[in-house]
């Protein structure tokens, strides 16, 4: 043995109140009451696994932390072991040595994400490893970048002209799902949602404009008028249509929610109207910004607006927290509009005349949002909210008024996924019912 080295006893495994030990005096190490909550978490999980080592006079050397979070849970007994032969400078060099060897190790990040996924198939709660959200998705689903090149964008089929969607239908689309229904509708939310409440909204109401003037204009892809808030309302009928569908929001979402409303520049007085007696003024605005321009005579539209509501008064999910878990989110996001994901097809637009690019959608998710959470889309269009949902571990539940956008949002996530969605009323799938309502259609017209 090396003359250096100290020769050391253990104790065998002792038991005491954690309030008998005494901390080191001046330990330089701070437990945040962040980190003492997850030691509670898995101290309550998995038991008190690690005995807390001290000195002969019951002086911590190691295990401050966990000392601590019993302390708070009200343990009576922890267990314990005592070191005897190192001398006090000895002692001191341990305790830093002890906190600071660890942080040199590095993470694999393949393994750490195979382990993750593994931990995510068993329905463990992931979050009892330490591990925050942010920093899960960090390793398993790295954020998007900005592309024009998007498979999931990649689509060509435009809405069907015999939809096989009805209203009332509730379809379900694997852990997610889609309801054909009025988004106004506190009854439609009930069907869709039954008792549970989403941590996250993601709103893409109509603008009150016409499709046709403002959207589509002479191009070469047309669509017809939205069935609510496509131009006909007044100003104070759309902020009636706006308020009902974030009261039935509010409902259906958890203290705290952050909800997110797209809306154009020509009515922001309307969306903040709207919102006053359900969220108060907006916690912040962001702007999408496109990399081309849209419709428009006096000046051409490049961006959008995202209202960012928030429901009562509990602390918001904030996965992004000024970047310290490695994601720098401002209120610019930089994505591309439909005018940028093909010169020559224009195969989002054909999906829907205001689709949103999934990365978009995506990153709000991993905003606010946890891993096997409900996100919440009252006005579910193309479907990008199941698409983004798959994406970063979501869970989706949707709502879309026109039955021939829902057959568009199954559409698209069927195709991403290879899986059927499945007519709830009846357990059909996709392909069933089609073939089921299709022949009827047939029928009715003497096919």
């Amino acid at each position: 043995m090396n003359a250096q080295t100290p020769i050391v006893t253990l104790s065998n495994l002792l038991f005491c109140s954690p309030s008998t030990l005494a901390p080191w005096p001046g330990n330089p190490r701070v437990h945040s009451d962040k980190q003492l909550a997850k030691l509670k978490a898995s101290i309550g999980k998995f038991g008190f696994t690690t005995p807390v080592l001290t000195d002969e006079n019951k002086v911590i050397l190691s295990g401050h932390g966990r000392v601590s979070a019993a302390i708070q849970l009200g343990l009576t007994e922890i267990p314990i072991r005592t070191i005897q032969g190192l001398t006090e400078p000895q002692k001191r060099a341990y305790v830093l040595a002890d906190n600071k060897l660890a942080e040199l190790s590095k993470w694999d990040d393949t393994l750490l994400a195979n382990e993750l996924r593994l931990l995510f198939d068993a329905d463990i709660e992931i979050e009892i490893t330490g591990f925050s959200t942010a920093e899960i998705d960090l390793v398993i689903d790295p954020p998007d970048k900005a592309s024009a090149h998007d498979p999931d964008d990649q689509l060509t089929e435009g809405p069907p002209i015999n939809p096989v969607s009805r209203p009332g239908d509730l379809w379900q689309l694997g852990p997610h799902r889609l309801f054909c229904g009025d988004a106004l509708d506190l009854a439609s939310y009930q069907i869709l949602m039954g008792n549970e409440v989403a941590q996250m909204v993601m709103s893409d109401p109509p603008f009150n404009v016409a499709i046709s003037k403002h959207v589509c204009g002479n191009g070469k892809v047309q669509h017809e008028e939205f069935l609510q808030a496509s131009g006909e309302m007044s100003p104070a009928e759309f902020t009636d249509f706006l308020s009902k569908a974030m009261a039935c929001t509010h409902t259906y979402s958890q203290d705290g929610a952050i909800h997110f409303y797209c809306m154009d520049w020509a009515h922001i007085r309307e969306i903040q109207d709207a919102a006053l007696p359900h969220f108060g003024a907006p916690k912040q605005l962001c702007v999408w910004t496109k990399d081309n321009g849209g419709m428009g005579t006096f000046y051409r539209s490049q961006h959008e607006l995202v209202f960012v509501f928030k429901k009562g008064k509990s602390p918001h999910i904030n996965n992004f927290e000024l970047s310290q878990h490695g994601r720098y989110r401002t209120n610019v996001w930089s994505y591309p509009g439909v005018n940028t994901f093909t010169g020559k097809g224009f195969e989002l637009l054909k999906l829907h005349p205001t689709v949103k690019p999934v990365s978009l959608i995506a990153d709000a998710i991993r905003d606010c949002s946890h891993r096997k959470g409900i996100v919440l889309d009252p006005f579910a269009g193309s479907g990008t909210i199941f698409l983004a949902a798959e994406r970063t571990g979501r869970i989706a539940r949707g709502m879309e008024l026109d039955p021939k956008y829902v057959d568009v949002a199954i559409g698209r996530w069927q195709r991403k996924t290879g899986q059927s969605a499945v007519l709830s009323a009846t357990g059909q799938p996709w392909e069933a019912v089609q073939a089921e309502r299709l022949a009827d259609l047939g029928d009715s017209h003497g096919v």
